[in-house]
């Protein structure tokens, strides 16, 4: 009876190390994502494509931070100090570049077919991405060199201090963003303008205003998405594009405009994922490693089927 028991627990610590934690940290950067993808769609009306490589451009900015405040008085401090050092800079800079694109990019465009606007998304994103390969090349870069180990307080849980800075950080930012949604007046506009465009315009909301807002929470919470990832591994210039449409999924399982949806949907499929290699029946996992982003795929085909509006009722493609 003892040795089931101690069976049972040592199998529930390792789902806990390697799926659970692993769950969290990506359904945090899906969410952070996911955000910015139902803000635009809702308020500017069209799928922004180019929004994975904007998430690169996060993670490039804060590679380059980091290699700038690389000085020997701060030769003490842990990586992910600096990455969290270098996080304020890489939301301004890719903000910076969001309204940059829309100043010169979108705007000309906005009033012409959603198709137009679409395509354009898809050169962004090429023309950002050639940016990167310019500067950086095609190779892999990392923050640190090197593993980093669990935190030694927390055994047998396997918890790495980048982690809790993620899930945490993720947490305060969905926390600011509420308080900037329920509480300013730039935010109640911009769930006005998401509700009803044309309403929005006829009772006096500044819809430009509102435009550059969005453009900097979409834009600056998946710079930090992209610095996470940087935080978890490695930083390339597909990064972002890679994980375009686990995004775009989360968004629409949420609801697309629905940021709370969002936020639930890019957990879900991040825990979808990660929990889908999970040995549920037998020994081997129920889905191989390499096709586990092909359940975040199976999830938007079928929420587009059965519930196109998202569980949060949001709106339809």
């Amino acid at each position: 009876m003892r040795a089931a028991i101690d069976r049972d627990f040592d199998g529930m610590i390792d789902f806990i190390n390697q799926y659970l934690i692993s769950a969290l940290v990506l359904g945090s950067v899906y969410a952070l994502g996911a955000i910015g993808v139902s803000m635009i769609f809702a308020i500017l009306r069209f799928a922004h494509f180019a929004h994975g490589d904007l998430m690169t451009v996060g993670a490039y900015f804060a590679l380059l931070v980091i290699g700038i405040i690389d000085i020997p008085m701060l030769a003490g401090v842990s990586i992910n100090i600096k990455a969290l050092i270098a996080l304020p800079f890489a939301f301004a800079g890719t903000v910076i570049v969001a309204l940059v694109v829309d100043r010169f990019f979108y705007k000309p465009i906005r009033s012409q077919k959603t198709i137009i606007v679409v395509i354009s998304s898809f050169g962004i994103a090429l023309m950002l991405r050639a940016v990167i390969l310019f500067f950086y090349g095609a190779d892999t870069h990392t923050f640190e060199a090197g593993i980093q180990m669990p935190l030694a307080s927390l055994l047998p849980f396997r918890i790495l201090e980048r982690h809790i800075y993620i899930i945490v950080g993720t947490a305060l930012l969905m926390f600011a963003l509420h308080h900037m949604l329920t509480r300013t007046r730039t935010g109640k506009a911009m769930r006005a303008m998401s509700d009803d465009v044309d309403l929005a315009r006829v009772t006096g909301i500044n819809t430009e205003h509102v435009i550059i807002w969005t453009w900097v929470v979409g834009g600056g919470l998946v710079a930090c998405a992209g610095v996470f990832l940087g935080m978890d591994g490695t930083v390339r210039p597909m990064l972002g594009w890679d994980l375009l449409l686990p995004i775009f999924a989360a968004a629409i399982l949420g609801g697309l405009g629905k940021p709370y949806g969002a936020i639930a949907g890019g957990l879900v499929i991040g825990a979808m994922e990660e929990l889908s290699t999970y040995p549920w029946i037998g020994e081997t996992p129920l889905v191989s490693p390499d096709y586990k982003t092909a359940v975040a795929f199976a999830a938007m085909v079928l929420l587009l089927i059965f519930r196109p509006q998202g569980l949060f009722a949001g709106r339809v493609l």
